[in-house]
């Protein structure tokens, strides 16, 4: 057996906006996305928190999990990441301590300290600039006290929450949360969808500095990572151009919502580099190319988990790579 046949692999749903669509037809999208990454024996299934930004549908993070958790029956169902300084921690507390006594066992909490907006988005949700940057330590154990068992003087208790010990994941894409997930003993998440140019340092950083805890004996890390796949490699490059039109337009300061495939990409040399900096460790192309860019991501990194990102206009074409992807893993 291969190492890739005994990793698990997970789902990370961006809750894309189509191009003349709606959050409404992405939402029933996301629904129909676990549903078969459910089947198909997929570990997790996590949505990220992002606010203002016109093809990404998941704002109200911690609802549309509940409505994926109510819609699938055995699949972990959690965040990838709640950008933890948006918010008081006893209020996240209170949203997943919910979560995990609606759905016993299979919510998780993954926390980054991003923004997941701009500056004029920080300061209509009253989020602090330097937020994230010092406190998250504190703000993290704070909340840690509201989910584990309750000290005897604790005047607030997160109700429900307390006593849940809902997994907490630490996410990054740099070496900060890799350091802190290693001397707490977390489990740790590294955004190589978008940010692969640290990948292996934050992973040496993890691993190297890991301390046993009541959460885990050993690290824990899991990569998310690009992957089209379809029945060719042709096909596959080609509607490769709906992430890579994605990427171009945040480049050029004008986010979208996801775009049709094109027959060639109309960036300069430069914009084009750029692009393929943010999708360094994408896999793209048919079932053969999609195993072995997959074996060998899996060597190179030794992820305990890859967590799959597919971006595509069309929901069918999703759903067939995240097949191809299942079917190639086994």
């Amino acid at each position: 057996m291969s190492q890739l046949a005994s990793t698990a692999l997970s789902v990370l749903d961006l809750a894309p906006i189509r191009q003349n669509g709606s959050a409404a037809e992405t939402f029933r999208d996301s629904v129909s996305l676990a549903q078969l990454t459910e089947r198909l024996g997929y570990t997790r299934y996590w949505l990220a928190e992002h606010h203002n930004i016109a093809g990404i549908a998941s704002a109200a993070t911690a609802v549309l999990i509940g409505h994926i958790a109510g819609q699938t029956s055995s699949i972990r169902v959690g965040s990838g990441g709640i950008m933890l300084p948006n918010h008081p921690p006893l209020v996240i507390a209170e949203q997943f301590g919910t979560l995990e006594t609606l759905y016993p066992d299979r919510i998780d909490l993954g926390l980054g300290r991003a923004p997941g907006s701009d500056g004029a988005t920080m300061q209509a949700m009253r989020r602090n600039a330097h937020a994230g940057v010092d406190d998250f330590p504190q703000l993290l154990n704070e909340l840690r006290s509201y989910l584990g068992e309750a000290a005897p003087q604790q005047r607030v208790k997160a109700v429900p929450g307390q006593d849940t010990h809902v997994p907490i994941w630490l996410l990054g894409s740099s070496g900060y949360s890799a350091q802190l997930a290693a001397k707490l003993g977390l489990p740790f998440a590294f955004a190589a969808q978008f940010a692969p140019g640290y990948l292996f340092e934050a992973l040496r950083l993890y691993r190297d500095n890991f301390r046993p805890s009541e959460h885990l004996d050993k690290p824990h890390a899991m990569v998310g990572l690009p992957v089209m796949a379809a029945e060719n490699d042709a096909m596959a490059h080609y509607l490769a151009t709906t992430a890579q039109q994605k990427f171009l337009n945040l480049i050029r300061g004008k986010p979208t919502q996801s775009m049709p495939p094109v027959e060639s990409m109309d960036w300069s040399p430069v914009e084009q580099a750029q692009v393929s900096q943010f999708l360094g460790a994408a896999i793209i192309g048919g079932p053969e190319t999609v195993k072995a860019g997959l074996e060998e991501f899996q060597e190179r990194t030794g992820a305990d988990e890859l967590m799959i990102n597919s971006d595509f206009y069309n929901h069918s074409d999703r759903l067939r790579s995240y097949e191809i992807v299942a079917e190639v893993a086994r």
